[in-house]
Order: C-alpha cells, then structure tokens, then sequence
C-alpha cells in the first residue's frame, strides 16, 4: 500500500465516527488551550516584572529608611561619604519624592515630585527626549529648573516638544523646564517616570516637598559578582556615620533589585511550572482515551485487517495506518486547541496574559506525543493480528 493510500484510510476511518473523534479531541483541546493560557499569563508576569525594574541595573542597590519621615536619617551627605570611601560601588544618587499639583496656564496636573541628585537619569537608565540634564550648580544654587516625564509633558502641552523653555507652576512656584524624558513606564517604586516631575533634590526640599522628606538613596555595584559585599560595605559605612552603636539596628534597609526580580520570576515559574503539570494531566488523560477508542477501532475493524492482510498489507502499513489516525486525532486536537487557546489569551488580559508562541509550540508539541505514544500500542496489536482469525472474527 501506498503512503498516501495509507493517509487516506486513516482519514476516512476517522471521518467515518465524526462524534466518537471529536470526543477523542476534546481533551487534546483542553489540554492545549489550558498550556497556552498558563504560559501567556507566565509570560506577561516576566513582561510586568522586567517592566517595572527595567530602568534599574542589576547591580543597583536602593537604601531607605526604615523609621518614618521625619526621623529620616539619610542624606546627601551619605551618599558622599559612601561614595568616596566604597571600594565596590562605582556610581550613586538620592532623591526625595512626594506628590503635587503642576500647571502651565489653565492645564494643570497631579504628578509626583521627585528631587533629585544630577546622575539620577545615568544611574536610572533615562533618556531625555528633548532638552538636557540640569548640573551639579543647579542643585548647589537650588535653581528653579524642572524635567517632565513624558506623559505629564503631552499632558501639560499637548505635545512634549513645546514644553521646552516653558515656565511652570508647582506650589505657586516657578519652575523653567529644562528637559522631556522619553516614554518609559512604571519605576520600581510603584510610580510611573511619564507621570513625574524631576527637580534638583536641594531645590525640591526648600521648594516643594520640605526638608523632612525622605531620602532614598540608590548605589551601583562594579560587578554583579561584588553585590554581597558592596551591601555590607554600605551598610557599615552608614552605620558609623550614623553613628550606631553594636547594640543598634539600622535605621536604613537595603533592598537589591535583582534579587527581587529573580525572586519574583522564580515564584512566576513555579507557578507556571505546577499549572503546565495540570494541563499535562488533562492531556493524559485525553491520551488515555485516545488509546482506549483506537483499541475499540482495531475491535470493531478487525475483518477489515483480515481483508487488508489477505491482499497483501504488510505489518507495518497496518502499523502506520492505526498509528496515523491516532496521530491525527492528536494534530487536529492540537490545532483546535491553539485557535481555542490564542482566542482566549485576550479575555486574560485583566491577568496579565499575552500571546505567547512557546505556550502554541509546546502545547502542540505535548499533543503529537500524546498522539504517538498513545497510540502505538493499539496499532502495534492490530498490525500483528492473525490474518485467518482476523477474517473468522464476528
């Protein structure tokens, strides 16, 4: 017999029980759309976690107070002292944050306030889009210039290249901006760089925010190798010159991004992990009813393997004929339920999901081996049946 022969019969073998193989699917189906569903939502957690610490390095080291604003301990001065006397970290800023109300003319906007040190955008990863940076005199000179992220640019003038040289109002306070930052999202503090203004950090306090707001203060390591001691070098830097005694805690806590971002993904594919596990039982199980129908076929065929055999049908055409209405089952299976899956990915979108193409391979993938181991027992047993007791059977 023919290949193509062989792929016909199975065909029409299959076309001929429309319900029975469409129950076979069914689990094939599930079980597919079920893995693309769960890898789509485990792809948009990376998407959000690298996201949310993208503008942040990963040898950068955030310091913050642990008491509350007004007892802050940090300062500028910290972040000097840890910078000229650290042999592991390279490069550092500090910055101070609150919230209010920016205007020019009658457009006016809620937006958080960050005062900042001048590498603040170096250290951050930001980009200006149009304008420049303000200098270490600004800060010194506590100057009324600004930055404005993107979002709150477009917001106040419409489109963010007019915002440039423009006098706005924060506090009843004039502020020339000096700068627009490209569009770039949430930080990893929880707030969005399109959605905030960046003054120099002397002239925030004076200005803006008051001088009891805390500093936050963020260093990078030179080598991602060196983080461990990097953080134990900060931390005993700052507790001399807070002057601790042994007997104190830290007034300040050291958090590592990296850390964080590792830690989260690990937990985002464990999870991934445990419901992909599930799915897969689902296509076992389709698996084993795949096996159980091929057996009741090859029952309910077996004349027909007598006839085939008598006019010459080797054993392995036998073979593959059985073998592939099983793979068949498992391919059409498998491509049901990747249309099924992708058409359900959007309606996850609340959880975070995104199309995904590994969840479609991998799904897909499961289902043909499904398909083959499956079925290769029943189609074995077929292809190895007697031909006169084939032909005797009722």
């Amino acid at each position: 017999m023919f290949k193509l022969e062989t792929l016909g019969m199975a065909f029409e073998a299959l076309i001929a029980n429309k319900f029975r193989t469409l129950l076979s699917m069914l689990g094939i189906i599930i079980g597919v759309a079920t893995v693309i569903g769960v890898v789509s939502i485990g792809a948009g957690a990376k998407a959000q976690i690298e996201e949310q610490f993208k503008n942040l390095s990963v040898t950068s080291i955030i310091v913050f107070p642990t008491r509350g604003t007004g007892n802050s301990r940090l300062s500028e001065e910290d972040l000097d002292v840890v910078l000229a006397e650290s042999n592991f970290v390279s490069e550092g800023n500090a910055s101070v944050s609150g919230s209010s109300t920016i205007a020019f003319g009658t457009e006016q906007a809620s937006a958080t306030i960050m005062g900042i040190t001048e590498n603040f955008f170096s250290v951050s990863n930001l980009n200006f889009l149009y304008g420049e940076n303000f200098t270490l005199q600004d800060n010194q000179d506590r100057n009324k210039v600004i930055i404005l992220g993107y979002t709150l640019a477009e917001t106040l003038f419409e489109t963010p290249d007019n915002a440039l040289g423009q006098t706005v109002k924060v506090n009843n306070r004039q502020f020339t901006v000096s700068g627009v930052l490209e569009e770039n999202g949430s930080s990893s503090f929880g707030t969005s760089y399109d959605d905030t203004a960046y003054a120099p950090i002397n002239t925030a306090q004076q200005n803006i925010l008051g001088n009891n707001a805390q500093v936050r203060l963020v260093f990078l390591a030179n080598e991602v190798e060196l983080m461990d001691l990097a953080q134990d070098e900060i931390t005993s830097i700052l507790r001399t010159e807070h002057r601790l005694r042994d007997s104190q805690d830290n007034d300040f806590q050291l958090r590592d991004p990296g850390s964080i971002v590792s830690s989260a993904t690990e937990t985002s594919d464990t999870l991934a992990f445990l419901l992909i596990a599930v799915a897969s039982m689902v296509l076992l199980v389709s698996g084993i009813g795949i096996m159980n129908v091929m057996f009741v076929t090859v029952a309910e065929r077996t004349k027909e393997i007598g006839v085939l055999k008598a006019i010459g049908a080797k054993q392995k055409d036998i073979l593959t004929q059985f073998l592939l209405e099983s793979i068949m089952l498992s391919i059409t299976g498998g491509v049901m339920g990747i249309i099924l899956g992708m058409s359900v990915v959007p309606l996850l979108k609340d959880y975070g999901a995104i199309q995904s193409v590994s969840g479609a391979i991998l799904g897909f993938t499961f289902s043909v081996i499904v398909g083959i181991f499956f079925g290769f027992y029943p189609a074995l047993k077929a292809s190895k049946l007697d031909p006169v007791d084939a032909l005797r059977s009722e």
